[in-house]
Formats: C-alpha cells, sequence, structure tokens
C-alpha cells in the first residue's frame, strides 16, 4: 500500500470528525448497592417498565416524525449467557425492536435505570439514528473512494479505502446519537413516570469510554449532563 491512502484518510478525518467537547457533570455515586434480585424478579420488573416506557414513546414517535413505523417490539434477548447490553434494530417488516439481555436487566439497581435505558433506546429509532448512522457509512466510502480513484491508486486500494471511508463515516456522529438519545430518552422516561436522574446514575456503575477517537459513545460525564440539562429544561 502507498502512502496516498494514509493523506486521504487524514483529509477525510479533517472533515468527518466533531473537535467539539459537550460540557460534563459529575456524576453523584448511587448510595448503596442495588437489592439483587431473581431471574424471575428482573423479568417482572422488566414487564412493568415496558408498560409504562412503551405506549410514552410511540406517542413521542408519532408526534416526531412521520411515515415511521412506530410499533415497538420490546423483547428480552433470549440468550442467557449474552453480555449486559441494550440495542435497538429493525426487523424484516421494519418495525422497531427493542432488545434487553438478561444480564443488563439483572445488572440495573431499580425501575428508574431501566426506564432510562429503555427511553434510551426508544429515542434512537424516533430520531432515525440507524438510518442516519448508514448514510454516514455510505457517503465516508463514496469520500474516501473517490479520492483514492482520482489519487490513481489500485483497485485493491480503492476497496480498502472505501472501506476505511465506511468505518469512519458510521462512526462520525455516533457520540452525537448518544446524547441525542439521552436528550429525548430522558423526556421518555420522565413522562413515563420515572426519574430520569435516579435512572442515569446507571452511568456511575458502568465502565467510562472516556473521550477515544473513533469511540462509538461518549464520556459518561457528558451522558450525565445531557440529563441533567433536559431535565432543568423540563423544569425538574
Amino acid at each position: 500500500m502507498t502512502r496516498v491512502l494514509p493523506v486521504l484518510l487524514v483529509l477525510v478525518l479533517s472533515g468527518c470528525i466533531s473537535t467539539t467537547t459537550a460540557p460534563s457533570a459529575p456524576i453523584p455515586q448511587p448510595v448503596g448497592a442495588g437489592t439483587p434480585v431473581s431471574a424471575q424478579q428482573a423479568k417482572a420488573r422488566f414487564r412493568q417498565v415496558v408498560a409504562r416506557i412503551e405506549p410514552v414513546a410511540e406517542r413521542e414517535c408519532s408526534r416526531r416524525t412521520q411515515g415511521v413505523n412506530c410499533d415497538f417490539l420490546i423483547r428480552i434477548d433470549p440468550n442467557k449467557n449474552a453480555p449486559s447490553n441494550a440495542y435497538q434494530s429493525l426487523d424484516k417488516t421494519g418495525r422497531p425492536v427493542l432488545t434487553m439481555t438478561q444480564a443488563l436487566i439483572r445488572d440495573v439497581n431499580n425501575s428508574d435505570e431501566l426506564a432510562f435505558v429503555l427511553a434510551h433506546e426508544a429515542a434512537h429509532h424516533v430520531q432515525g439514528h440507524l438510518a442516519r448512522q448508514a448514510q454516514n457509512a455510505a457517503a465516508g466510502a463514496v469520500l474516501l473512494g473517490g479520492l483514492a480513484t482520482l489519487a490513481g491508486t489500485g483497485l485493491n486500494e480503492i476497496a480498502t479505502a472505501q472501506d476505511i471511508g465506511a468505518f469512519v463515516g458510521g462512526r462520525s456522529y455516533s457520540k452525537n446519537f448518544e446524547l441525542e438519545a439521552d436528550k429525548l430518552g430522558t423526556i421518555i422516561a420522565y413522562n413515563a413516570g420515572y426519574d430520569p436522574l435516579k435512572g442515569a446514575l446507571y452511568f456511575a456503575r458502568i465502565p467510562d469510554p472516556g473521550d477515544r477517537f473513533l469511540g462509538t459513545h461518549p464520556p459518561n460525564s457528558q451522558r450525565y449532563y445531557v440529563v441533567q440539562a433536559t431535565m432543568a429544561e423540563i423544569g425538574r
């Protein structure tokens, strides 16, 4: 591989990566540990939270979007060994699916934390983050692949450039997407009757990704600040 691709990559990064540092706030340490719950208790709490979050999330989705499927399917990952995680996806029909692993619903300290995580994932769908991420990845692939073509590189280097461009483009605004989902997730959780500030204490107990270059998530302190600021806007 020639030195052309590294130079092109620097050009793409300079155009795609935001250097703006979001405000942050110290996260209060939770007082005491949550009471351990059994698998059955965790699933019962999950069902209770879903019953309150789902209709609110669907109303927000319908109010904020047009032509978007707002009929959420909220499920527990059947894989008992899956690590603690929650994620949003679309099924074959385009229906939004929110999935939580069994480890996550056991790891949360209370219903507020569970509601905040669930509302955050619902917000990703409402704000169209999957589609926007795909668009960014495609744009990055076209941009860097085009630059490689203009530079007269070979087919293998052009393909590599497209792969790199897609990777960079897909991650360019992922941190912003997380902060956007935290803001709307705060609103959804609050409107469902939960305490987002209490729910966001979850950030104090999970690994902090820090402000890594091309990282997918912003620092936990920035995410907590967004929740605080959103609650201040709400007037709470």
